[in-house]
Formats: C-alpha cells, sequence, structure tokens
C-alpha cells in the first residue's frame, strides 16, 4: 500500500491507531499543539471536514516551523523592487530562449488549450516561466511546514493561511498526494504554475482524464489549469491587455502605486493629460501604473485582462512582467507566423 494512501485511511479513521506508525515526541522545534490558535484549528477541521482528531494532531506535531519564510514574507520582491529592476529579474534572455523552447515542445496542448480556454499561449507560456522557470523551480519548502508556519505564527494574514492549510489537508487527500513529502514555495504555492491548495483544488484541470490533476509532471494538466484560471476569472478572447502612455508637459494626474481597480477610462485619463497609445473607445476602462525606470517615472495603463492576471497574483508589477515576457517570447518565435495577442 503506497505510503499516502495509508496515511490518508489513517487520517480519516479507517485504519486501527495501533497500526500508525509512532508519533515522536514533541521538541522545541514544533509546533505547540496546546496554542489557542492551534486547538481552534484542530476543532475547526475536524467539525467541518470529517477528519480525525488525532490524526490531524498527528500531522501538525510533524509540521517544522520556518524562521526564514517570516522574514521573506516581511521583505516580498513585488513590493521592495522598483519596476526596472523586477522586470530585469524576470524579463530575461534567458526566459525568452526557454520560453520559446517551451512552446515549440508543448505547441499541440498550447494549440488546444488557446482553442478550449480563448487564452492566448503566449500567456500560458510567461506565467509559467515567471512563476517556476517552465517547471524547473518548484520550491523546496515542505508546504505542510510552509502553511502552518503562516497560518500559526503570521498575524497578518493567519486567517488566509490557516484556510490555505485546511485546503491542503484536503487536497492532499483528493489528490493523491503525501503531506509529509509535498515540496512548494514559501507560502506554500504548488507545482509548475504555483497554485496555492484552494487553487488547486478549484481550477485545476484533469485534461487527459487520468482522473489525477498533477501539476508536477502532467504538462496536459499544468497548461489547461493555467489557461482554466485565466478564463474562469474572465479573460476576454482578443482584447488588449497594456499600453504604454505619454504624458502632456504638466500632467495633472495622481496615481495610487498598488491600486489594481478600472479606476479610469481613456477619456478620464486624457483630460489629467495622460495620452494612450491606443485606438479604442474613449470610455474604455484602464488602471494606471507607475512602471518606473532608471532615467525616472514612466506610467503605462493596464485594461480588463491586466486585472485578470492580476488574479493569479496580486501585483501590479507581476501583470507587466507577465505581458512584457509573453510580447519577448512572441517576437522571439521562429517560423515568423504565431499569433501575437493585441
Amino acid at each position: 500500500m503506497k505510503r499516502w494512501h495509508l496515511f490518508w485511511l489513517m487520517l480519516l479513521g479507517s485504519t486501527p491507531l495501533a497500526a500508525q506508525p509512532p508519533e515522536r515526541e514533541a521538541d522545541n522545534a514544533g509546533f505547540d499543539l496546546a496554542r489557542p490558535e492551534i486547538v481552534a484549528f484542530i476543532d475547526e477541521v475536524v467539525t467541518r471536514d470529517g477528519l480525525s482528531r488525532k490524526e490531524v494532531r498527528h500531522l501538525l506535531r510533524q509540521a517544522q516551523p520556518q524562521p526564514k519564510i517570516l522574514d521573506i514574507m516581511s521583505r516580498p520582491l513585488e513590493k521592495a523592487a522598483p519596476w526596472w529592476e523586477y522586470r530585469e529579474r524576470f524579463v530575461t534572455a534567458e526566459r525568452i530562449s526557454d520560453g520559446v523552447q517551451f512552446w515549440s515542445d508543448h505547441r499541440l496542448m498550447l494549440e488546444q488549450v488557446a482553442a478550449d480556454y480563448q487564452v492566448p499561449p503566449e500567456y500560458v507560456v510567461a506565467i509559467l516561466g515567471i512563476e517556476t522557470k517552465y517547471g524547473r523551480s518548484t520550491g523546496h519548502y515542505r508546504v505542510l511546514d510552509a502553511l502552518a508556519t503562516l497560518a500559526f505564527d503570521y498575524p497578518p494574514r493567519q486567517r488566509y493561511f490557516a484556510g490555505e492549510l485546511e485546503q491542503f489537508l484536503l487536497l492532499a487527500k483528493e489528490n493523491q498526494l503525501d503531506p509529509l513529502t509535498t515540496t512548494g514555495s514559501y507560502a506554500g504555492a504548488m507545482g509548475a504554475p504555483q497554485f496555492m491548495p484552494s487553487v488547486y483544488r478549484r481550477y485545476a484541470v484533469d485534461a487527459n482524464t487520468d482522473k489525477r490533476r498533477d501539476l508536477w509532471g502532467d504538462w496536459d494538466d499544468i497548461l489547461a489549469s493555467v489557461a482554466n484560471y485565466l478564463h474562469e476569472h474572465g479573460w476576454t478572447p482578443g482584447a488588449p491587455v497594456l499600453a504604454e502612455t505619454r504624458l502632456d508637459p504638466d500632467p495633472t494626474f495622481q496615481i495610487e502605486p498598488h491600486n489594481l481597480e478600472l479606476n479610469e477610462t481613456l477619456e478620464s485619463l486624457g483630460a489629467h493629460g495622460v495620452h494612450v497609445e491606443a485606438e479604442l473607445p474613449a470610455d474604455t476602462p484602464v488602471v494606471l501604473l507607475a512602471a518606473e525606470q532608471k532615467d525616472g517615472p514612466a506610467y503605462r495603463v493596464g485594461f480588463h485582462n491586466f486585472y485578470v492576471i492580476t488574479r493569479y497574483n496580486n501585483s501590479p508589477r507581476y501583470a507587466m512582467a507577465v505581458y512584457d515576457l509573453a510580447q519577448a517570447i512572441v517576437q522571439a518565435q521562429h517560423p515568423a507566423g504565431t499569433a501575437a495577442a493585441p
């Protein structure tokens, strides 16, 4: 019997306690299961999900706090780096050439995904390139450790990560994952597309009907899952993503650096001296984006499909990097003739 199957029989109470491996004694490196927030978490998942209290405790006792994760969370690249520096990290010659090769290797499935979900292949490819270098860097932290650390020791987002820890328990049961060996990012994101557990459960696709949604090694599942995520969040086929701007000599606009809402229109920006390089109706909704360069301020605008990309990662710089990498890969495609997104 596979280890993951035995574990989940244990967790659901179908295997006698005597058949379980011995639970190691708690040590100073582990979590104190008597902490009120951990007791409350256990009570909630046992009541809501029908899991065995003893086995949830058994699993959490094996989770190890990761102080390094808390350090990383305090200084994420999206917030610390200016746009030009952020872009230089992700839109590189290597990532572009690897993206061209990746597209060539998976051309047939990308074409099928584009037809099924109406999402251009370059955005699926670019997201995978930025997230994990096309599946090569999926994270080395145990997901259990990462999510427990953030659920119990990171107050700013404790509720969110407690929910993701619960979702991970359910995902591991449903998807035949070993919760003690599954690895991912410092935030608990998994596989080539870096889906959080709740996203994995909701949007991952079994594209080849093998009754598993494998986001580590099954590229049919991976490509379809990324496209499905964008599709379900409202991707509009054929619509623009991002455009450049030019400014009047004395513009009067104000910008909210972290705003992602489409709270302006082309007309309203024009009235403040920001002109968009796109032939679109004046009432087209947009968000004004800071895209600072080494030599000073610069600005771009994002459209509805840009907002959809930010649903993948809640960062305007991330979405701009996806756009720029996607366009660079299209431009580097050979032979010529691959359709580019507007």
